[in-house]
């Protein structure tokens, strides 16, 4: 009796066997012969302007009949909807408040986005229209934050460099109207010694009603080594009356300037200007004050160490 139940469970297990495989090879073939279906494909408007705004609109959708096999049409068992992307510069003509499709124009796009597996019978509508309402927008510069402290004789060579300098704000035109400029958060940096290169958040944050962009300004500068310089500079006086002279002292001022290596030889006196407005003297007053009106671009932190230049009149 062993002998027969042990052979009984082997014919069971084998014929088990044989359905099993028997059922994958009759889904095989099922599943390589071609069939028909409609598909509906959602139209996704890409390179669309910023301040277009597409309404959620339920027609836009294009059906397609197509033919493939069943191995392709799988996916669709559970959704037949599949997104078509459009493209809002080259793909559609624009009219007011809607962007015209024309479907059957635009066959090969979507017989190339479908693929090769599927064989395109028919479409319908033959043009689509998608609907969409248009905010006012303007270009505002932006004004960029930062707290960094560099290392001990490290500064910023030059200005920092910005990938933009004006982002595109978009909404109502009240809204949009009342901005002038867009701040960035402010980025925070301790100790540096080595280049800058950040990718920088703008602060939107008051901006409920707004939309902006880009959201992000990408920030870059050069940082050297830095070393004070002095030098002495002649005073120069302006807006002197022809009838009054003056005697003034002392006739030159020492400045004090904050310079990258690379340039620290090549300055020069020239390279500065120190004047004394007569105009703005207050009665009485018996000193100028000097300021340095011309500098290098490269130099940073003048600083005068004579703060007033004692005068008398002739």
């Amino acid at each position: 009796m062993n002998i027969l139940d042990h052979l009984k469970k082997k014919n069971v297990k084998l014929f088990i066997l044989f359905f099993i495989i028997a059922f994958v090879f009759l889904i095989f073939s099922k599943l390589s012969n071609d069939y028909k279906q409609t598909i509906k494909l959602k139209v996704n408007l890409v390179n669309v302007d910023d301040e277009i705004l597409l309404k959620n609109d339920s027609a836009n959708y294009i059906q397609a009949y197509v033919e493939a096999r069943g191995f392709s049409l799988m996916p669709f068992v559970f959704s037949n909807i599949k997104e078509l992307e459009v493209n809002a510069k080259s793909d559609v003509t624009m009219k007011s408040n809607s962007f015209i499709f024309d479907v059957a124009k635009h066959k090969y796009l979507i017989e190339d986005q479908l693929g090769n597996a599927y064989d395109l019978i028919s479409i319908m509508p033959d043009t689509l229209l998608i609907s969409y309402s248009k905010r006012a927008s303007k270009l505002v510069p932006i004004t960029f934050n930062s707290a960094i402290n560099y290392a001990v004789g490290y500064d910023l060579k030059g200005e920092f460099n910005f990938n933009i300098d004006s982002v595109k704000v978009v909404g109502s035109l009240e809204e949009v109207e009342k901005i002038s400029s867009v701040a960035s958060e402010s980025l925070v940096l301790n100790d540096v010694k080595s280049d800058i290169g950040n990718i920088v958040r703008l602060d939107i944050s008051d901006y409920d009603n707004v939309d902006v962009f880009p959201k992000t300004i990408e920030v870059s500068g050069e940082v050297a080594r830095f070393t004070e310089g002095i030098i002495e500079v002649p005073i120069i006086i302006t807006n002197q009356p022809g009838n009054v002279v003056i005697n003034y002292f002392p006739k030159t001022v020492t400045l004090s300037y904050y310079v990258d290596l690379e340039n620290y030889n090549a300055i020069k006196a020239l390279d500065f200007k120190v004047e004394c407005d007569y105009a703005e003297l207050e009665d009485n007053q018996t000193f100028l004050k000097p300021k340095v009106v011309k500098k290098p671009d490269f130099v940073k932190h003048v600083n005068i160490k004579q703060k007033q230049i004692d005068f008398i009149e002739l």
